[in-house]
């Protein structure tokens, strides 16, 4: 049987290679970059892989691409980036952890088959996961504890037994991403978003809220000077602060770490990580 490609991007030559040179090996069906439509192909194709063929892509058409990754997250659908070296180091510089594999042209049709069949070998069809996404209208409990491992369910379930419902605010600037979160943490949190550090101190000032979620790199007011004030505000200097970041490099991560937050994650944000992490800091 062959394996199910949902193909996105602006490199149309690589794309037409899937069709014309490819097609013994792989069933391929093309998509929009646009959010909404990446999610409804993977929703009623459900490919085995995503791939993306990059050329002279713009910061929100990878901004629609890392969003649309969270959701492949839910049924392990690998996503696979092919194009110019130069391309790829950029796009892979902003995702950080976004691909599966990474193809760089020039490449022989041999080898792109070849790689991307070594990378689903042993993974289950994705016939058989039955996926279920819905980009506007999310079922209630999509995202319940039924993938977290039977520990952290049962920390979670236990602390909500004896307590009321904590409060979580969560700041980015990206949108998707704090629709999400929210989604991940609605049926176990009180979850208010802000689109911005100045949003986020306006929101304190007339309520508090027991944990921050914190994007690292925002335009404007970033994370690092959000976190500052926060400090030096004698009413939200002890709130627990959770950094949201997609830097790796060892250098930023120990500047971060230097303004003392609680914790960090990195993007994509993995359900399981974030849900423990925020548990272990507001019992």
């Amino acid at each position: 049987m062959k394996y199910k490609i949902l193909i996105s991007g602006k490199n149309n030559t690589i794309i037409d290679d899937f069709f014309s040179q490819m097609s013994d090996d792989f069933e391929a069906v093309t998509t929009s970059n646009r959010y909404d439509d990446m999610i409804r192909h993977l929703s009623f194709y459900k490919p085995d892989v995503f791939v993306y063929c990059i050329s002279g892509e713009s910061r929100d058409n990878i901004n629609q691409l890392i969003n649309a990754k969270f959701r492949m997250m839910e049924t392990r659908i690998p996503i696979v980036l092919i194009g110019a070296k130069e391309e790829c180091d950029e796009v892979e510089r902003i995702a950080i952890n976004l691909f599966d594999l990474t193809l760089y042209r020039p490449i022989s049709i041999p080898a792109i088959t070849a790689r991307i069949s070594k990378l689903l070998e042993g993974r289950p069809r994705m016939e058989a996961q039955k996926p279920s996404f819905e980009p506007e209208a999310i079922p209630p409990g999509i995202f319940a504890s039924k993938s977290l491992s039977p520990s952290v369910a049962a920390q979670l379930g236990g602390a909500m037994a004896n307590r009321g419902r904590k409060h979580v605010l969560v700041v980015d600037d990206n949108s998707m991403m704090l629709k999400l979160i929210k989604e991940y943490l609605h049926e176990t949190y009180d979850v208010a978003t802000a689109v911005s550090g100045k949003i986020a101190m306006k929101f304190l000032e007339r309520r508090m809220t027991d944990l921050i979620l914190l994007d690292y790199e925002m335009p404007g007011e970033n994370g690092p000077a959000v976190l500052e004030q926060l400090r030096a505000n004698e009413a939200t200097k002890d709130i627990p602060v959770v950094f949201l970041t997609g830097v790796t490099e060892t250098k930023k991560i120990q500047e971060a770490l230097m303004l003392k937050p609680q914790s960090y994650l990195l993007k994509p944000v993995n359900r399981e990580k974030l849900l423990s992490t925020i548990e272990s800091l507001i019992q």
